[in-house]
């Protein structure tokens, strides 16, 4: 009489990849950075994102105990990106199944190792394994859906004195094989997890992943930007907003400014920051004393927050060599004006 074997786990099929410990650069998935795959609020999200461009579909559904994975949480997944990524090229075997102490994840990501800060990284590990995500990219047919969570699932190890000890997860195949793939994952700045606004995390990856090789910048229309964003923000406070990101300017690496077009549409332009060094807020003309210009307000500081400027601005156009499908059919053939930063408030 023959018997039947219990089938084995996910966890018990795959071959446990143990963190690698010293300071490894952040890498994220180019995916994940161009389309609205996470909320971008702090508070808790169950309406679902509903995104179609082309034939790209993304469905992304909550449940109300958790809420959806917010773009903070996504801090895992840049964490176990860069782990994947620095022990394949390191010629490493890798695995779907990680395990880690909390500790190390936290300080990757630039958080805080206290018990309230280990608490907000389980909540994050909850809302990733809860968030259901349904989308046609990377798949053979736009009919075809992937359907996944971000973490299949975790366990919590723990000392015989009930101190967490460790953390294991399995993050999908479709994350995984994105993890992998050529070209796909693309190295951020470490000042990215200390941007606190979502709309400024979110903003940052896209422009990081669609700089392409621009450089000389790029543009994106604000309504297009409003639409990939998949924020729950009427399209007024949405670029109330993004003006104000504009003012700050808060991304490392970039300059960001607006700019209309011939038919009056406002753009958001950005392009690589040359020289990375910022004005000096008070700048001095070797007089013995401070002179006023004898306008209302005193004219010897620069606005802030500074910004820098650099000789030799140039006309930014479309990114053409690796973003075509978020630049033709949304943006088209854009006239180059010079009234950067007066173009029509939407």
């Amino acid at each position: 009489m023959s018997h039947r074997h219990p089938r084995r786990s996910e966890r018990e099929q795959l071959e446990l990849f143990r963190a690698l410990p010293g300071d490894l650069a952040p890498r994220d998935a180019q995916d994940l950075m161009a389309y609205p795959f996470f909320s971008l609020a702090k508070t808790p999200r169950t309406t679902p994102i509903d995104f179609r461009s082309g034939d790209v579909t993304i469905r992304v559904e909550a449940v109300a105990e958790h809420g959806m994975a917010t773009i903070w949480d996504a801090d895992v997944l840049i964490w176990a990106a860069s782990q994947i990524v620095e022990a394949r090229d390191a010629g490493l075997r890798t695995s779907r199944l990680m395990a880690a102490s909390p500790y190390e994840i936290l300080t990757f990501i630039g958080r805080g190792t206290s018990l309230r800060d280990y608490q907000r990284l389980r909540a994050a590990f909850d809302r990733l394994q809860s968030t259901s995500i349904a989308t046609s990219l990377r798949q053979a047919s736009e009919r075809r859906l992937h359907r996944f969570s971000w973490i299949n699932e975790w366990v919590e190890r723990a000392d015989g004195h009930g101190r967490p000890a460790g953390i294991e997860l399995i993050v999908p195949d479709w994350f995984y094989r994105a993890v992998l793939g050529d070209a796909l994952v693309l190295t951020i700045d470490r000042a990215y997890f200390r941007l606190t606004g979502g709309l400024d995390r979110w903003l940052y990856r896209l422009v990081r992943k669609h700089g392409g090789r621009q450089p000389h910048g790029w543009r994106l229309d604000f309504r297009h930007l409003h639409q990939k964003s998949g924020c729950l923000s009427p399209f007024k406070r949405f670029a109330f907003e993004l003006r104000d990101i504009i003012r700050r300017q808060p991304l490392p690496g970039y300059r960001l400014s607006a700019q209309a077009d011939a038919s009056g549409r406002l753009l958001l332009a950005f392009e690589p920051e040359p020289c990375g060094y910022p004005v000096e807020p008070l700048v001095l003309s070797g007089t013995p004393a401070i002179v006023l210009s004898g306008t209302r307000d005193s004219c010897y500081q620069e606005p802030k927050p500074p910004v820098t400027y650099c000789a030799g601005t140039k006309k930014r156009s479309l990114n053409l060599d690796s973003n075509v499908e978020s630049n033709i059919d949304d943006v088209g053939p854009v006239q180059s004006r010079d009234n950067i930063g007066q173009g029509r408030a939407p």
